[in-house]
């Protein structure tokens, strides 16, 4: 257990040194856009004396590094300033954005995972297949697609041809779950077509490779069924890798979301990073790369640590 915590706590130093050099590129970006953020803001009409009151209330008066560090010691508090275009305080805005984001992402996590991992199994079994021939010729098509053209293919005939399906994901307080599950169900799709074949496709290879493996072997020798070689003997041993994927497939439904919510119109963070980045309201837009940047460390992180607890080869390396 001393090795397994000792391993933990090296792969949390790493994600965090990862996101401290990460939020220097996010703040170095927003400084080597071209153009003066002032008068961005302010417009082209904007007089000298403005422009330099406004330099001034933005703190861009002062040397970058001072800015930077200011900006991060906010940032660990959960600080990140004000929004330029409404002056509302960022976190505030985020908050709810962000928790709309993972709503939509925990509603595709549970349709994906299980049938992926299901469907990976049953193809394992029936390799080479008439069945996986047509999943894997399935599965590579819609890994090759944009998040954008699945959703425009399904808001075409899930919305347009057959009114199943709203094509806008508009979300209202007074909505109940059914409601909200209902309206959110083609952009979930659409993000479950995506995760899930890759998911699908992992699954089948972890499967195939240990099926190849002497006590698997001796097992069939022995008459036990094929679900219970499977269930009992290869999917226990595949867990690792099955885990890693999926949370590394988690971590893109979380911040692989922006073209999705653009195109459903979805009130989530990605929606509102791209309209930040419309309206060059950069403190909203740097908050919201740094935590899409600190959730994706964070799911990598538990990737690593599922794949540690799961192999015992990984847990005891000596």
């Amino acid at each position: 257990m001393k090795d397994v915590l000792i391993i933990v706590l090296k792969r949390l130093g790493l994600g965090l040194i990862t996101l401290f050099v990460i939020s220097i590129l996010i703040f170095g970006a927003v400084e080597l856009l071209p153009g003066d953020i002032a008068e961005a803001v302010l417009g082209q009409g904007a007089t000298e004396e403005n422009v330099a009151a406004m330099r001034k209330q933005l703190g861009l008066d002062r040397p970058a590094p001072v800015r930077y560090l200011d900006w991060l010691s906010g940032a660990v508090v959960g600080d990140f300033g004000n929004s330029l275009v409404s002056g509302s305080n960022v976190s505030e805005v985020i908050a709810p954005r962000f928790a709309n984001t993972l709503f939509l992402a925990a509603y595709a996590a549970v349709i994906a995972v299980p049938l992926a991992i299901i469907l990976g199994v049953i193809v394992a079994l029936l390799r080479n297949s008439v069945f996986d021939r047509v999943a894997n010729v399935l599965t590579l098509t819609s890994i090759s697609s944009p998040e954008f053209f699945l959703g425009y293919i399904l808001i075409l005939y899930l919305s347009v041809k057959t009114g199943y399906f709203p094509a806008i994901a508009k979300l209202s307080s007074d909505m109940s779950l059914l409601e909200v599950l209902h309206r959110t169900f083609l952009p979930a799709l659409t993000m479950v077509l995506v995760v899930m074949a890759h998911m699908m496709r992992m699954t089948r290879a972890a499967i195939i490779n240990l099926l190849a493996s002497p006590y698997i072997e001796m097992a069939r020798l022995k008459g036990t069924p094929a679900w219970k070689v499977i269930v009992k003997h290869a999917l226990p041993n595949a867990w690792a890798p099955i885990i890693n994927v999926v949370a590394l497939n988690l971590a893109y439904l979380i911040t692989g979301v922006v073209l999705v919510e653009v195109v459903f119109v979805y009130p989530g963070i990605g929606q509102l990073l791209v309209d930040a980045v419309t309206k060059r309201d950069f403190p909203v837009v740097q908050a919201c790369c740094l935590v899409f940047a600190a959730t994706f460390i964070l799911l990598n992180l538990a990737a690593d640590v599922g794949s540690i607890l799961t192999n015992p080869r990984l847990r005891h390396p000596k």
